[in-house]
């Protein structure tokens, strides 16, 4: 295995070679994560998808792909209409018809239906609600990061509701919270990364085993 600073060395010396043949190069000195770059932007620039190099690269976010590839913005927009044209052209044409008045008011209705009271969710249009509005369990539950004052009141609860089941021998009740606090933890954990917290967070008690 090559160590870093073996790698760099040898890429700080390949530079200075090439510096002779090109002198307007003599202050470049490349780094590994350059080639990181470089790969991507030629990926891209041949054509893949962008959100499809974002998947190969392990980002998490396509903006920081955009960051990443030496493209300009228009370029982005090209591949991705290109790639909806491609997906489009297999597809029958009457999938593409004008939507009727009703079908849209349908439309608009769906996506008012997914505001809930700790966010949002991100099922499908026309998918109905697979987890029995069990929305703190659910992985298409979007926590607004102004609700986790009232996620620390939920876990408050729980914890109660905790106590009284083991104390009452509910083995079958104190499996269901300690799932439902699991995904609360993680659900609050997700809500501090994508933004501010709310008023006033309270910490979260780990749970009694």
């Amino acid at each position: 295995m090559i160590s870093p600073e073996t790698l760099r060395a040898e890429l700080a010396k390949l530079s200075g070679e090439m510096a002779i043949e090109h002198p307007e190069l003599a202050h470049c000195r490349f780094t590994p994560h350059d080639f990181r770059r470089l790969f991507a932007t030629d990926l891209v620039n041949h054509g893949l998808p962008i959100h499809i190099g974002a998947a190969l690269l392990g980002h998490l976010d396509v903006q920081t792909t955009h960051g990443y590839v030496t493209v300009f913005q228009e370029d982005v927009i090209r591949h991705y209409q290109k790639h909806l044209a491609d997906r489009r052209s297999a597809r029958p044409a009457r999938e593409y018809r004008s939507p009727t008045g009703t079908e849209w008011v349908e439309f608009e209705g769906h996506f008012n239906k997914r505001k809930v009271e700790l966010g949002n969710c991100g099922r499908p249009y026309a998918t109905p609600c697979e987890h029995e509005h069990a929305c703190l369990r659910c992985p298409m539950l979007h926590i607004d990061p102004t609700m986790i004052q009232r996620l620390d009141e939920l876990n408050t609860d729980l914890l109660a509701r905790r106590e009284l089941a083991e104390s009452r021998g509910w083995l079958g009740e104190l499996e269901g919270i300690d799932l439902t606090l699991h995904f609360l933890k993680q659900k609050r954990a997700d809500a501090q990364r994508s933004g501010p917290l709310g008023p006033t967070s309270l910490g979260i008690p780990s749970i009694r085993t």
